[in-house]
């Protein structure tokens, strides 16, 4: 292997702020396998720009080499440690909600009195998202919603996650070219990376898109059950099985959990990475 761009998602994926435990040489192990001189380092990850720093600091995490944020909706280059917002991927996103802003979306979406609008600062010009109960009909709601919007000729994503620790449903309302994947498609191209050369690592129903696509993916072993089974589905039905690896507790010694399950799938992936490590 000659390079690697590595996309990971944060919350619950490297940073181990879910209710299973992490391995205590997991991260250590992951900022060893960042600092190969191979490795391109992406987080792509729900938060804005300010929460993906805390969150850097706070789990003394790698600094990464970009940084896609706000499910897929922002990407940033970190030069120096400045993070510089790449403005060509708000101009190929906008299209999508046919000059519809955050405001008008938000009106014609007040009709479903389960959506609740989450803090202004999770919102952005092209992110709108709702906190929705666990026990509401999401499907429904969300099959709805999504007819609305196509009636008025915005086109839209609508993401479904869960924040665990919270127990709360999240929504996001993105432009449709705007997920994760859309996003990890284009810098890749950008950056003159090939397909054999990306790995992704998640854990939530927001990752699903890169999950089940034919981005060589894995999915961390303390996923819930739900996003295991719906992603084990939807591979199959896309016809790339091969391209999703699920980590495991056993056979690895570090574990499957956080940052130790995405070790585990990238030295799946790529085996001489694992005898750079010290891992096989």
């Amino acid at each position: 292997m000659d390079r690697l761009l590595l996309c990971t998602d944060l919350d619950r994926t490297i940073i181990p702020n879910g209710c299973q435990p992490e391995h205590p040489e997991a991260r250590t192990y992951f900022k060893q396998l960042c600092c190969l001189s191979e490795v391109t380092l992406v987080y792509v990850s729900g938060r804005n720009q300010q929460l993906v720093k805390q969150a850097v600091k706070e789990y003394a995490l790698p600094v990464p080499d970009f940084a896609i944020t706000d499910v897929g909706t922002k990407i940033f280059q970190l030069v120096q440690e400045k993070w510089q917002e790449l403005g060509f991927w708000q101009e190929q996103i906008a299209a999508d909600w046919k000059g519809k802003n955050h405001g008008q979306l938000q009106q014609a979406l007040s009709r479903f009195p389960e959506l609740s609008l989450q803090e202004k600062s999770k919102q952005n010009s092209f992110k709108l998202s709702y906190y929705l109960p666990l026990d509401a009909d999401r499907g429904k709601i969300i099959q709805q919603a999504e007819t609305l919007l196509t009636q008025m000729g915005v086109a839209a994503s609508l993401i479904w996650s869960v924040d665990e620790p919270e127990q709360i449903g999240l929504l996001d309302v993105l432009p449709r070219h705007a997920t994760k994947l859309h996003a990890i498609e284009c810098l890749r191209r950008q950056l003159g990376f090939c397909h054999e050369e990306l790995i992704f690592a998640g854990d939530s129903g927001n990752d699903l898109p890169v999950l089940t696509s034919s981005i060589r993916s894995v999915l961390v072993a303390n996923a819930d059950q739900q996003t295991k089974r719906q992603a084990q589905q939807l591979v199959e039905q896309n016809g790339c099985v091969d391209s999703l690896y699920q980590a495991q507790h056993n056979d690895f010694p570090l574990g499957g959990n956080y940052s130790a399950g995405v070790l585990q799938g990238v030295v799946f992936f790529i085996p001489e990475i694992g005898a750079k490590l010290k891992l096989l």
